[in-house]
């Protein structure tokens, strides 16, 4: 039987952080709409404060979660454990995104290792915290990161990345805004 929580407290906060892999899910308000569910890692992600969590969103072969957030705010982020002890940890809330030159993007990004692949920061204000079993989770062992993104964002530059965002990132799949270029 899974648990509610009334904020993220430091116990909370440290199995989080953790964590080496997340799941961010966002959907457009059409029916019509795709709901996009992706995976994070790297050291991207940060607890503000007992509500409010944040990370440094890179530049992927999409926008959905900027895009979707932009349009409604709706956000679950799900938090699972892969080592012995099976648990599920869900943050549901309501997010905001913080571009360069905005105080709250300089504020995330300070927090974890530069990377060149940085394209916003995602704020979420969270509304409902749950865990539960995690029971049908596989136990699976970290071996490292990948780094084919900063290896990617080297290779472009820093105009080949502003270009590959005006080419991949200026509209969803469903047709929302996504980066303002």
């Amino acid at each position: 039987m899974g648990k509610r929580f009334d904020s993220i407290d430091e116990k909370l906060r440290s199995w989080i952080e953790a964590q080496p892999m997340w799941f961010v899910a966002t959907a457009p308000l059409s029916a019509e709409g795709h709901v996009n569910l992706s995976p994070r890692g790297h050291d991207t992600f940060s607890v503000l404060d007992e509500h409010r969590v944040a990370w440094v969103d890179y530049t992927g072969s999409g926008v959905e979660t900027i895009s979707h957030i932009r349009e409604n705010g709706r956000v679950c982020l799900m938090f699972n454990s892969f080592d012995s002890r099976p648990r599920i940890v869900r943050l549901h809330g309501t997010g905001s995104v913080a571009l360069l030159g905005d105080p709250a993007f300089d504020e995330v990004v300070a927090l974890h290792p530069e990377h060149q692949s940085t394209r916003a920061v995602i704020i979420v204000d969270v509304t409902r915290i749950s865990d539960s079993c995690g029971w049908g989770v596989p136990v699976m062992e970290m071996t490292g990161e990948r780094d084919l993104l900063r290896l990617q964002a080297e290779k472009k530059g820093v105009d080949g990345m502003a270009e590959y965002r005006v080419e991949k990132n200026s509209m969803s799949i469903d047709g929302l805004p996504g980066l303002i270029t």
